[in-house]
């Protein structure tokens, strides 16, 4: 099989490909990144053949998809903060890098997983019992979102319209290693491995669903494998914590009182709470997590940036000034 990564070198499609690697070695691997300040090549592994390329130049998409079976694609901008700076690129990306690609893949009948976020459900009230499902509406709540709400629909249109093979899966929060420094979980880790304070927006009360890296990609090999085309499936494992408690949790893994963090301004819109009911995954395609329990993943994930400092280390200083300019 050959297999077409895009933004194989950002954080969950560089773990897909070393995943990928590990579980599936008979799959030959592409990878397509811009190497954009979130694409990192030193998180590939150096036989893996890279393209460096604009998912949204329909010239290079084009050339890839016909030389390859299947398209699993993880290009996007992500950051929301960034979204709410500058918009524009999460729409050339999300939007109409997915509607390249969706071109493509129908001129040349190839296989595509298209992999989006929780975050297009917008956010749930902190005591609200409920947890978004495959039928949830799209409520998103900033650019980043917007974005990528448009995207899924996008693939949903494709695959009525035109006949695309295609899957759609929605995740939650990711952790684990090859994280970029400005996201929550590594950048609270880095901080105390420098002998800093974790630092918590607002009063810390924000809900996350937290999964492992390689179980989310584990679980986009699942529906690969044994998803029914044109349908949605949700990627949780039932990580739900607050902020508050992600800090506290760091903070004891690193011997540190548990109270030693430091309250900053709260960003603008930043939602309550996601929750992920990964029913349909468990119980039709029989997927469950490796790591169970978020504790253990957590303890895996810091060691992994005690272990490889030389990795995330040239993007640290660059990333604090940037969260300091914003008194963050």
């Amino acid at each position: 099989m050959r297999v077409l990564v895009t933004g194989g070198a950002g954080f969950i499609g560089a773990n897909f490909v070393r995943w990928t690697r590990a579980h599936r070695p008979e799959a030959q691997v592409v990878v397509l990144d811009a190497l954009t300040y979130a694409g990192n090549r030193a998180s590939l592994p150096g036989d893996v053949e890279l393209v460096v390329g604009d998912v949204a130049d329909a010239e290079v998409v084009d050339r890839l998809v016909a030389a390859s079976d299947l398209v699993v694609h993880f290009a996007a901008e992500s950051h929301n903060d960034n979204s709410l700076h500058d918009p524009s690129p999460f729409v050339r990306t999300n939007v109409v890098g997915t509607f390249t690609l969706l071109e493509a893949v129908r001129r040349h009948d190839v296989r595509l997983h298209h992999v989006s976020t929780d975050e297009v459900y917008g956010d749930l009230a902190l005591d609200d019992p409920d947890r978004f499902r495959e039928s949830t509406p799209y409520n998103p709540s900033s650019p980043y979102s917007a974005t990528k709400a448009g995207s899924d629909l996008l693939v949903r249109a494709w695959v009525r319209s035109f006949g695309v093979r295609a899957t759609i899966s929605n995740c939650s929060n990711n952790y684990g290693g090859y994280q970029h420094v400005e996201k929550f979980i590594p950048r609270q880790i880095t901080n105390l491995l420098d002998g800093g304070r974790p630092k918590l927006y607002g009063t810390g009360e924000n809900v996350r669903d937290w999964i492992h890296v390689d179980d989310h990609n584990a679980a986009v090999w699942t529906i690969v494998d044994r998803g029914r085309l044109g349908e949605t499936y949700m990627i949780g494992a039932d990580g739900e914590r607050s902020n508050r408690e992600v800090v506290e949790l760091l903070l004891e893994l690193t011997g540190r009182p548990r109270d030693a963090y430091d309250l900053v301004s709260d960003r603008p819109g930043h939602d309550l709470r996601y929750a992920i009911d990964a029913t349909r995954l468990r119980t039709e395609l029989g997927w469950v997590p490796e790591y169970a329990h978020f504790e253990d993943g957590l303890a895996a994930t810091v060691q992994w940036y005690r272990d490889n400092e030389a990795w995330w280390r040239p993007q640290k200083d660059a990333t604090e000034a940037k969260y300091a300019q914003l008194g963050r």
